[in-house]
C-alpha cells in the first residue's frame, strides 16, 4: 500500500485512552520523521459509546471501520457495564466488528524481549528469546455457533448451551494463513484441537492436513492437541514457532503464551481479513491486557502493547517492514535502558507514567533513526 493510510481510532474505555494517546505521539513522529501519511478518525466505542448513545458501537462506527485501512482499539469493558443488557455489553462491540469485517484470523505474538526474561514466572533460560506466533480463527466456533442461550426448566433450574460449529471453508482459510506466515518465520506450524473427543477437532485436522499437502508442503506441520499443547508451553516453550488453533483453544492458549512474556501489558495483536483483489484487507490491531478500570485516570497504564498493535499495523497493513522494525527495537532499547511502568518495574530500573513510557520510545526512535 502507498499513499494516505486512514485510521479508525477508537480508544474505548478504561486505560485505553491513555495508551491509545501514546501511540498518537509514535504515530505523530512517523510522520513527521518517516514520510508516513495518515488521516486518523476518531470514534467511540464499548462502555463509552453505551454511555453516549446506549449502544456499545454505532452503525456508522461499523462503516467507517470497513472504510479505514486499519482500526486502532484501545480496550473495552469494566464493571461499570456489568448490568447493561447482554446484546449491548462493551465486549459485543468487538465481537460485531470482528463478524461485520471479517477478521477471521487472529495474530497474537508472544515475544520476551530479553530485558523482561527475568520477569517471566518461568525460568530465563525457558523464555529468553521467545518468539511464538499464535493463527487463532476468530470469527467461527463456539463463540458464534448456534443454537446458544439460556433456558428456563422452571422450578429454578436452567439450560445452557453453546455450539461450536466450523465447516471446511473456515478451516482452509485460517491454515493458509498460518502456513504463510509460518514460511517468513522458522516453517513450523503446530495445529491444536481435541480431535479426541470433538468431532470438530476431527474435521480442523483433517482439513488442515490436506491444505498443508495440497500446497504448503515446504512447512513442517505437526499436530497437537490442546492441552499437551497448554503443557508444552510451560515445558518447552521455545519449541513453537506459530501456534494454529481455533476461536476458544487459540483464546486461551494465547493467553497462556502471553504470560510467559512477563505481563499481559506488552503484547499486541492483530485482527485481519481476507485480502482482497487490490491487496486490500480490513485490519484491527489492539493489545491483549483489557481495560483495567482499577488504574485508568492514574497515568501508571503500559502503553507499550498499544504501540507493538501499531507496529504491526506497519508491517501488516502499511507494507512499512522497515518502519515495524525500527519502532519494535526502539521498545526493546527502551527496556534495555531500565524504563519501566509500574507493571513491569523492578528494582534498580526507572518507574515511569504511562506518558513517560511514550516519550522515552520516541526519544529512542529518535536516537536510533539517526544512527541509522
Amino acid at each position: 500500500m502507498s499513499g494516505t493510510h486512514s485510521i479508525l481510532f477508537v480508544p474505548g474505555d478504561g486505560i485505553g485512552p491513555e495508551v491509545m494517546e501514546e501511540v498518537r505521539r509514535v504515530i505523530d513522529w512517523f510522520a513527521r520523521k518517516r514520510n508516513l501519511h495518515v488521516e486518523i478518525e476518531d470514534a467511540l466505542i464499548g462502555g463509552a459509546c453505551y454511555d453516549a448513545h446506549e449502544v456499545a458501537i454505532l452503525d456508522e462506527t461499523v462503516e467507517k471501520a470497513k472504510r479505514a485501512d486499519v482500526v486502532l482499539l484501545g480496550a473495552v469493558g469494566g464493571p461499570k457495564w456489568r448490568d447493561v443488557p447482554f446484546e449491548q455489553r462493551p465486549e459485543a462491540a468487538l465481537l460485531k466488528l470482528r463478524k461485520e469485517l471479517d477478521l477471521f484470523a487472529n495474530l497474537r505474538p508472544a515475544i520476551c524481549f530479553a530485558p523482561m526474561a527475568d520477569a517471566s514466572s518461568l525460568k530465563r533460560e525457558l523464555v529468553e528469546g521467545l518468539d511464538i506466533l499464535i493463527v487463532r480463527e476468530l470469527t467461527g466456533g463456539i463463540y458464534f455457533g448456534t443454537p446458544r442461550g439460556i433456558e428456563d426448566l422452571g422450578n429454578g433450574e436452567k439450560s445452557a448451551v453453546n455450539t461450536q460449529r466450523y465447516d471446511s471453508r473456515e478451516i482452509r482459510r485460517i491454515a493458509q494463513v498460518a502456513f504463510l506466515l509460518a514460511r517468513t518465520r522458522r516453517s513450523l506450524v503446530t495445529s491444536v484441537e481435541k480431535r479426541n473427543v470433538m468431532e470438530t477437532g476431527i474435521l480442523w485436522h483433517e482439513e488442515v492436513t490436506r491444505t498443508h499437502e495440497r500446497e504448503y508442503s515446504d512447512v513442517q506441520l505437526e499436530h497437537l492437541l490442546a492441552d499437551a499443547c497448554a503443557m508444552e508451553l510451560v515445558r518447552r516453550p521455545k519449541r513453537f514457532d506459530v501456534i494454529l488453533a481455533d476461536n476458544l483453544f487459540g483464546d486461551m492458549l494465547s493467553d497462556e503464551a502471553a504470560m510467559l512474556t512477563g505481563s499481559l501489558g506488552m503484547l499486541p495483536s492483530a485482527s485481519l481479513g481476507e485480502m482482497d483483489k487490490d491487496g486490500r484487507r480490513a485490519a484491527m490491531y489492539e493489545p491483549v491486557h483489557g481495560s483495567a478500570p482499577d488504574i485508568a485516570g492514574e497515568s501508571v497504564a503500559n502503553p507499550i502493547a498499544s504501540v507493538l498493535g501499531f507496529a504491526m499495523a506497519l508491517r501488516y497493513s502499511f507494507n512499512r517492514n522497515e518502519d515495524a522494525a525500527l519502532l519494535e527495537q526502539a521498545v526493546n532499547d527502551t527496556l534495555e535502558d531500565g524504563v519501566r511502568t509500574a507493571d513491569i518495574w523492578q528494582e534498580g530500573c526507572e518507574k515511569v507514567s504511562t506518558s513517560g513510557m511514550g516519550e522515552n520510545i520516541v526519544s529512542r526512535l529518535e536516537s536510533n533513526a539517526a544512527a541509522s
